[in-house]
């Protein structure tokens, strides 16, 4: 960041890739008073000159805006009120600065103010408080100010689902733009997110702006582990052998020109593995939060993109252009979108970008493979209790013995779905894979807890499936 940084400095990384811990870490290292002995036996230390003039040096002003949400628009702007006030009364020593004027003085109370137990800031004072609060620690320490805002995007999100997206939009770009725009009291600023906002829905006009998306070279293993990090940690807790499940798991994720494993997950499995060495690989980064987007894709799937995931579950690779950059009211308005969306915040990663600009887009790890598997199933079981005309039809086909029903119907429901499990019979094999499935019936002698509960009228039905056909066959 010291040598390579611009003015301001935007990381668009999946959740739970370390983007907050590395925004703590920058605070703590830049911060003025700041516990230097944090770094101490650490690489940075080595390089004294840079620790010389950077580290202790800045004051800092650092906020993280992932509860900026509410199921109105109000309820969330004073999320964020609170969220800045909060943060300036880190700095209550303005109060009795000697080098702030009383007009400085009153600024800063604005940012602070409360009544009745809430807090209280206007407007005016809302959309320029980040730019107020960096002014006045410039004057005060006479050394410019570093401004880290971590989740930037999630209001953002927050608001797209509950409706009051453009009121969000216009007061983060509101914010934004003084503090970061024209603020002459910035030294620079680094923002975090998943998603990376169109620039022209809140970062319009910005000078001086680096994007380090997933794509990006640079600083392309700063978020996630390497092989020779997770190595490492295995071997510190005498668990060297369980390397193989840890990277059919957790790796797979591709930044830049690194390949990355999501640090949740393997701390978190570390964690058990190295107490319990029975303990088997769980879906630990899946759990943090809902997995909408997956469901949102699968719900808008036509007939060719539900066989474009039967083939990303299978292992395939499917070229798609994709979009680094959106507002988030356009995610829904094509599949295209959805497509990028899901690329971005790490349910699918990148093997190669074609000459033409199209990604291989393939799904990273046995546990985003869970994700769609579990959603395609929820999604499998809505479609087809949806439907009980035609269900209360398959029932009484079943009943009956009408196979011919029987198999319409199921073929219907499978050239809709999307297949997850591999089918053992060959389409030309089908009857004899029914067959071979009655025999094991009669020869395992599934029916005799009936015949012992006086059931003579049994039927006996053997089904075979092969991709989107199937054929059925009874006997009496």
């Amino acid at each position: 960041m010291v040598d390579s940084r611009g003015k301001v400095n935007l990381f668009s990384r999946p959740r739970r890739f370390g983007k907050t811990l590395n925004m703590s870490m920058l605070k703590s290292f830049f911060e003025i008073g700041a516990a230097s002995e944090l770094f101490d036996g650490l690489y940075i230390s080595h390089n004294k000159k840079l620790c010389d003039d950077n580290m202790g040096k800045y004051p800092v002003i650092f906020l993280s805006l992932k509860n900026v949400e509410g199921l109105d628009f109000q309820a969330a702007k004073y999320q964020m009120i609170e969220i800045i006030a909060k943060e300036a009364k880190r700095f209550v020593y303005l109060k009795q600065s000697d080098r702030l004027d009383i007009d400085d003085k009153s600024a800063y109370a604005s940012l602070i103010r409360l009544e009745d137990g809430r807090y209280e800031m206007r407007d005016e004072a809302l959309y320029a408080s980040l730019q107020t609060l960096s002014e006045l620690l410039y004057k005060h320490h006479g050394r410019k100010t570093v401004i880290l805002i971590d989740e930037y995007d999630v209001p953002l999100d927050k608001a797209f689902q509950n409706g009051y997206y453009k009121e969000m939009v216009s007061l983060i770009r509101a914010i934004f733009g003084k503090a970061l725009k024209t603020n002459e009291a910035l030294d620079f600023a680094v923002l975090t997110g998943c998603l990376r906002v169109s620039k022209e829905s809140i970062f319009t006009g910005l000078n001086n702006f680096k994007i380090l998306s997933i794509t990006d070279t640079r600083f392309d293993e700063h978020f996630g582990f390497t092989d020779e990090e997770v190595e490492r940690l295995l071997a510190f807790y005498h668990v060297e052998n369980r390397f193989a499940e840890t990277k059919e798991w957790y790796d797979g994720y591709h930044f830049g020109n690194v390949d990355v494993y999501c640090p949740w997950d393997v701390i978190n499995h570390v964690d058990r593995i190295k107490d319990d060495p029975m303990a088997e690989p769980e879906a630990y980064w899946i759990n943090t939060s809902g997995n909408e987007l997956v469901k949102r894709f699968i719900d808008k799937a036509g007939k060719t993109t539900r066989n474009e995931i039967e083939r990303l579950i299978a292992g395939e690779a499917i070229d798609k252009q994709i979009r680094l950059d959106m507002t988030y009211d356009e995610i829904d308005n094509n599949i295209d979108n959805l497509w990028s969306v899901l690329f971005t915040t790490g349910y699918l990663t990148y093997t190669k970008i074609s000459e033409d600009k199209k990604y291989s887009l393939v799904i990273p790890n046995k546990e985003i493979k869970e994700v769609f598997k579990l959603q395609i199933q929820e999604w499998f079981r809505n479609e087809i209790f949806s439907n009980t005309e035609q269900l209360q039809d398959f029932w009484k086909a079943f009943k009956d013995g009408n196979t011919q029903i029987m198999e319409m119907y199921l073929n219907k429901v499978l050239s809709n779905s999307v297949s997850v499990f591999d089918t053992k019979a060959r389409n030309e094999e089908k009857e004899k894979s029914c067959e071979k499935a009655l025999k094991q019936i009669k020869d395992r002698r599934y029916q005799e807890y009936l015949l012992n509960n006086d059931r003579q009228n049994i039927m006996y039905y053997g089904i075979a499936f092969c991709r989107k056909r199937c054929k059925v066959l009874v006997e009496r």
